[in-house]
């Protein structure tokens, strides 16, 4: 990927940014592409020459980068391992994902704890990504090829979060705001054949979806969730009004809503695919996104 400076940020953004040391090691796939899209996966690798992005779009993943590298220098212990990458064989595929602060526990369970700089709403509302991602941790380490802790059971998954755009007086007047910049998030640690089913089954799809490519040369369309996409609505509104009385799901909910009313009218709004419109490397090369577009 190429990565430009439009902006003109001193030299050293843009040389920790071209400096990234991130790999997935020998493996098939990582566990963060792992529980992402296929398309996705698949066309990153095909228009890898062609993608390109700004330096200045990339500075909460350089902070958290950075807050990364602090955090890795701590010493490691008899019971505490640091950014150690592990590797899982499933279905013919080496799994590898690096594992940010491991304890090994009094009972001979492991605790994970995962570093995150994001926002405030992300410890609100929460992540289900990151319950996927961490209990694909737990399961390679309970099935690494090698790692300290190989075999050991994890008995517990944390978040430490911290928090870019925190804010004290929400903090103050709202309890349900997390009340410090840093706060510790408790995952749910799923049974050894849970994680081993999903690990099983994301895997399967993904390789479905190479062999259609290698194939068919064709791609799965990724999935709404995926797309973080929002639905088309209608809005019943006041002729010759802005607000709208309700928002519906469908034409048929709104008419039926309006009834006899004349003085009513449905206004069509065309539904989102966030993910697409801002936050996908290659939604440009995208016929599922740019045939939606047109729509």
């Amino acid at each position: 990927m190429k990565i430009t400076n439009k902006t003109g940020l001193p030299d050293s953004f843009l040389n920790f940014a071209r400096d990234d040391k991130y790999t997935k090691g020998k493996a098939d796939i990582s566990v963060t592409t792992l529980i992402d899209s296929p398309r996705v996966r698949i066309m990153r690798d095909l228009h890898a020459d062609k993608l390109e992005t700004d330096v200045v779009d990339m500075i909460w993943p350089l902070f958290g980068t950075a807050v990364h590298h602090i955090l890795e220098s701590s010493k490691e212990t008899d019971k505490v391992t640091v950014e150690e990458r592990l590797f899982g064989q499933a279905l013919g595929w080496t799994l590898s994902g690096a594992v940010d602060h491991q304890e090994l526990l009094d009972d001979g369970t492991v605790r994970i704890t995962d570093y995150k700089v994001t926002s405030a709403w992300s410890v609100i509302l929460g992540k289900d990504e990151w319950t996927l991602q961490q209990n694909c941790y737990a399961w390679l380490i309970k099935n690494s090829m090698d790692g300290r802790n190989r075999g050991r059971d994890v008995s517990s998954l944390r978040i430490c979060a911290i928090l870019r755009d925190w804010q004290r007086k929400k903090a103050l007047f709202d309890k349900d705001y997390p009340q410090a910049p840093v706060v510790i998030v408790d995952l749910p640690v799923w049974s050894g054949r849970q994680a081993n089913d999903y690990i099983h089954e994301r895997i399967t799809h993904h390789q479905d979806a190479q062999i259609m490519y290698d194939t068919e040369d064709r791609l799965p369309l990724c999935s709404s969730e995926e797309m973080w996409a929002k639905p088309d609505t209608f809005a019943v509104k006041e002729k010759g009004k802005v607000r709208a009385k309700r928002v519906l799901n469908s034409e048929e909910e709104a008419k039926e809503y309006i009834g006899d009313n004349k003085d009513l009218a449905i206004e069509f709004r065309k539904g989102e695919r966030t993910r697409c419109e801002g936050y996908c490397a290659v939604s440009e090369y995208c016929d599922q996104f740019n045939g939606w577009r047109k729509t």
